[in-house]
């Protein structure tokens, strides 16, 4: 298959005055556009080797497939956290999975936003649902392509990388995050909480 830039679900103005315009074009068509090119020549060249039989570069190809995949995946669910309607608190299940699992919601906004302060250099803060203990976790990750617990599931994505929020809010990581906040898209979330708590995957939640 070949993998294409997913369409913003918004307009690139529509973040702001949290998110300016040029950092949500820039950060989509070019960063974000960068993982996919990656990822679709990291299948072409393994494609090519199985063709060849020849393997000779086969851990260096299977690294960037990692890396330009995770990087692919985690934009898309960076994009979709967010929402022009987005900001307050959740509801549902997911309001009361948050309070089950961190004790309370701004208990729960004070560790996420903690562990995104302190991701050294580049990377995320996730919040996951681990399916086997049917519980809500965070989880940081500034290697993406060899950090993503296996079993655990993303819900909600973070980038912290400075491309994220470099133009608007300069080295103020923290001023980024707490403003980030306005933009949370908890429908969505709650969402993909629910799917993962359907079916056999999570049967008795």
């Amino acid at each position: 298959m070949v993998y294409t830039l997913p369409k913003l679900p918004y307009p690139y103005n529509a973040l702001e005055p949290h998110m300016d315009e040029e950092t949500v074009r820039i950060h989509h068509d070019m960063h974000h556009n960068g993982y996919v090119s990656g990822l679709n020549n990291a299948m072409d060249k393994l494609r090519e080797a199985r063709g060849k039989q020849d393997f000779a570069l086969i851990k260096h190809w299977e690294r960037e497939l990692a890396f330009h995949g995770a990087g692919h995946f985690l934009h898309t669910l960076y994009w979709e956290s967010m929402s022009p309607e987005g900001g307050g608190q959740p509801s549902g299940k997911l309001a009361r999975q948050i309070d089950e699992d961190f004790g309370s919601f701004e208990t729960f906004r004070k560790e996420f936003s903690a562990a995104a302060a302190a991701v050294e250099g580049s990377g995320w803060a996730l919040l996951v649902y681990l399916p086997e203990e049917k519980r809500l976790g965070i989880l940081t990750v500034e290697k993406h392509q060899n950090q993503l617990l296996p079993g655990v599931v993303p819900i909600m994505a973070l980038d912290v990388w400075e491309h994220a929020y470099y133009l608007k809010y300069k080295n103020k990581r923290a001023d980024f995050i707490q403003n980030w906040w306005n933009l949370v898209n908890w429908k969505g979330i709650e969402y993909r909480l629910e799917d993962e708590c359907s079916g056999c995957r999570c049967s008795g939640c």
